[in-house]
């Protein structure tokens, strides 16, 4: 747990050092709530900063949807989600943008031998201010496990993905994402991931230093102790 620390506490000195506004923060948490055999539920949230430290908002993410599992490497899900955006240092204190947004994907994994593969297809309608536009999104994200065979209690792992977004109007590409990141999985419920994210948008690209929980929960278990 000691080197899990040192590592994180290194790759947060590095980058703090990095000027304000050209490396931005997200703070995120992620879950898969089990309800039945085959439908789980999911919550998210995610703080995004233009600046590394969180104090200037950029977007804040609040999304949720029901999954249906086919098997332990096939699910669907449709949801909901909310996101407020926010201008560099603006003294507006409401959003200037504010986007409600509905989306389905399907996610597919396979393993090749230690190296997890998830697939992630994702398709979104999206009102922007009362705008209306559709987005189709691909995922590719690899898990490698580092000091065992597998990601399980005590693994550490290396989290990589890259996604790219396109429009059906306007700017066909609308952006990419190279993501990486050391992981550390505590029990089957609860992992960390703490990595870096380079967004391109159109020709303007940044970084963005990601903190990530993971908090898987079986609300079966529970609902069966009340």
């Amino acid at each position: 747990m000691k080197k899990i620390f040192f590592i994180f506490s290194l790759l947060s000195s590095v980058l703090i050092s990095a000027q304000e506004n050209k490396t931005g923060n997200w703070l995120m948490y992620f879950g898969t709530n089990k309800i039945s055999e085959k439908f789980s539920i999911h919550t998210e949230i995610q703080f995004r900063n233009h600046t590394i430290t969180p104090n200037n908002t950029e977007q804040l993410l609040l999304r949720t949807g029901l999954n249906y599992h086919f098997s332990e490497k096939a699910f669907v899900t449709a949801g909901y989600a909310y996101i407020p955006s926010y201008v560099f240092d603006s003294e507006r204190k409401s959003p200037e943008t504010e986007e409600h947004r509905i989306w389905q994907q399907l996610i597919l994994t396979n393993k090749i031998g230690r190296v997890k593969f998830e697939h992630r297809y994702r398709i979104e309608q999206r009102w922007v201010n009362q705008d209306y536009k559709n987005r189709f999104r691909y995922r590719l994200m690899l898990f490698i496990p580092l000091n065992k065979p597998k990601i399980e209690k005590g693994s550490l792992f290396l989290g990589i993905y890259d996604e790219i977004f396109v429009n059906t109007k306007e700017t066909f590409f609308d952006r990419n994402r190279l993501y990486g990141a050391l992981g550390y999985q505590f029990n089957k419920a609860t992992s960390v991931q703490v990595g870096m994210m380079h967004q391109q948008v159109n020709d303007f690209g940044k970084w963005y230093l990601q903190f990530a929980l993971v908090f898987n929960t079986d609300l079966r278990k529970t609902n069966s102790k009340i």
